[in-house]
């Protein structure tokens, strides 16, 4: 405000600067506003158009046969049940740990991460266990190399006891 008074300010040159440099000021501020109003457009025109991949969940039924002492094998059949839709597969699998069973498992869960029943198919590690005196329960955890996470548990039948470390391959 000071300087408003003095002679200099008084010109119309200095003004004249004045009011260029806030019209230059403004000018890049509005640019300013619309590259951004133009980048948020753009974001919101690809979002809307772009289809997302995104990992979806399906149910899982399997029927495993186990047998072995401290090292297992087993194999079985199931069911994933993606979209409505029920597709068939093949589980074999091979354990080691504290194991001593002739058992039949039947389970039932969910497959996490599932982006085309394809997915399924693979190698899985698992850590699992469970019991069973001619009836029982197991459960296990299982992790594929497409990022696919296998949660079951369900009723056992026949004589066993296990905690290992098991690889289950599954193929459709």
């Amino acid at each position: 405000m000071i300087y408003l008074n003095h002679p200099c300010a008084q010109s119309g040159f200095f003004s004249a600067c004045i009011l260029i440099a806030a019209y230059r000021e403004a000018r890049n501020m509005r640019d300013f506003r619309t590259a951004i109003a133009s980048a948020f457009l753009a974001l919101a025109a690809w979002t809307t158009t772009v289809n997302p991949s995104q990992a979806d969940t399906g149910t899982v039924h399997i029927l495993f046969g186990t047998a072995g002492v401290v090292v297992g094998a087993g194999n079985g059949k199931g069911t994933l049940t993606f979209h409505g839709k029920t597709y068939r597969f093949e589980v074999s699998g091979v354990s080691f740990g504290a194991t001593l069973a002739l058992t039949v498992s039947e389970f039932g869960g969910r497959a996490l991460n599932l982006r085309t029943p394809g997915d399924l198919a693979g190698s899985y590690i698992a850590i699992g266990g469970g019991g069973a005196v001619v009836g029982g329960i197991g459960a296990a955890r299982l992790r594929n190399a497409k990022g696919v996470i296998l949660v079951v548990r369900g009723p056992k039948l026949g004589a066993g006891l296990s905690v290992n470390l098991a690889r289950v391959t599954i193929s459709m």
